[in-house]
């Protein structure tokens, strides 16, 4: 393991790895992502989780115009509506100076945000966001071949919470967060399990390749968006 903030570190085996877009945040913070919390109120985040549920029009989700592999992702993309759509930019908006803060970057241009809902047995394997793993002939991955480089950074905010034991449609078990190549002192696997609210701020190259684990119950609700950056 090499420390690269002052209590997360990454494997090894990336220092061995052709990663074109590798960049890290400042090594002196205590995690090399953000976890930005309340960005919306319970009552915010129960809006936008009933407006998922009730839309009947959502779509398998999509790779450049392609079906998934419902064996790599399984997940829905849900519309947002005109109102939601600016609650959403008013709240990332009023925290986007702490995010440029915290990664020494300025925001460009963003996609268009993505409504993804995970129901129960939904989720999305090992990926990063902004490149393609490269494998040798057994499957090992050896490397990344950088196929987004106008993705720098990625947000994901919550609408629903995670809960062991979920009651409602405004929780959810399962479908945590897990970065692939990150962990503690100790050794273990950096799994993020967030509350409604939430937004999660990461960039998007290899070292912060990560999955959503399946879920078990409930609904996984979240909004992700892709950002472009000046360094």
């Amino acid at each position: 393991m090499h420390q690269i903030s002052n209590v997360i570190y990454a494997h090894d085996e990336l220092l061995k790895m052709d990663i074109p877009s590798k960049r890290l945040p400042n090594p002196y913070h205590d995690f090399p992502y953000m976890v930005i919390e309340g960005v919306l109120s319970p009552l915010e985040c129960r809006a936008f989780t009933n407006a998922a549920l009730s839309d009947h029009e959502s779509v398998k989700a999509e790779l450049r115009g392609r079906a998934l592999d419902t064996a790599i992702r399984k997940t829905d993309i849900h519309t947002l509506s005109p109102e939601h759509r600016t609650l959403y930019e008013n709240r990332f908006a009023a925290v986007r100076s702490a995010i440029e803060q915290f990664f020494a970057l300025s925001l460009s241009r963003s996609t268009d945000v993505q409504v993804l809902g995970y129901e129960a047995g939904g989720f999305y394997l090992k990926h990063s966001d902004d490149s393609s793993e490269l494998r040798d002939a057994d499957g090992h991955t050896i490397g990344f071949k950088v196929v987004a480089p106008e993705r720098r950074l990625t947000t994901v905010l919550f609408t629903t919470s995670y809960t062991p034991n979920p009651t409602d449609k405004d929780h959810f078990s399962g479908g945590e967060l897990l970065f692939n190549y990150l962990c503690d002192q100790n050794g273990n696997t950096v799994t993020l399990r967030p509350e409604a609210g939430d937004m999660v701020v990461f960039l998007s190259n290899p070292y912060f390749s990560h999955e959503v684990l399946p879920v078990k119950e409930g609904f996984r609700l979240s909004l992700v968006q892709w950002h472009n950056a000046l360094l």
